[in-house]
């Protein structure tokens, strides 16, 4: 399948990535990955509007790779304001990757899975990928597979080299 045959496709209830051309189907998240999501995202948002920074976006399918196609969509996504002024937004997918990816685990996501998808991130051009896990109160900022920090609560989640001025407590992304 193709990006544009992806952004055609509608099932209701379901979330879709494509990766090197075969569909993938999300399961919905539950209540406390959204409620997770929601928080970081409105945290990030007011940080980013702020200082403004660039632009805040959750669940957009970004467009990584072409021929074969990949299309991964974060929970919620970064992107610096001068690559923002560069490609406004539209009805399509982001061509290219974000700036910052996050991704909220899920009990039904393998942690084999969530490191591969991280590398995924990386390899298309983030800058860093934060991984929360809501049941194990932690995060890993990935920056490069030999770059990885894991953060427990207490912990400030240091982003500052891509979200700039942003090292949010870890504590305050959970409660």
């Amino acid at each position: 399948m193709t990006a544009q045959e992806l952004l055609g496709l509608s099932i209701a209830g379901k979330k879709h990535e494509l990766v090197d051309g075969i569909v993938v189907e999300m399961e919905p998240p539950g209540a406390e990955h959204g409620w997770v999501a929601n928080r970081l995202a409105v945290r990030l948002t007011a940080h980013v509007d702020g200082h403004e920074l660039g632009v805040v976006l959750g669940e957009v399918g970004f467009l990584l790779r072409s021929d074969p196609d990949r299309v991964l969509a974060p929970d919620v996504a970064f992107i610096a304001r001068d690559r923002v002024a560069c490609r406004p937004l539209t009805a399509a997918y982001w061509p290219g990757a974000p700036d910052l990816a996050v991704e909220v685990v899920s009990p039904s996501d393998r942690w084999i899975d969530v490191d591969r998808k991280a590398s995924m991130w990386l390899e298309a051009g983030t800058g860093a990928v934060l991984v929360v896990d809501p049941p194990l109160r932690s995060a890993t900022v990935f920056r490069a597979q030999d770059k990885v920090a894991r953060h427990r609560p207490g912990d400030r989640v240091e982003l500052s080299d891509v979200v700039p001025g942003w090292r949010p407590l870890l504590d305050d992304l959970l409660s």
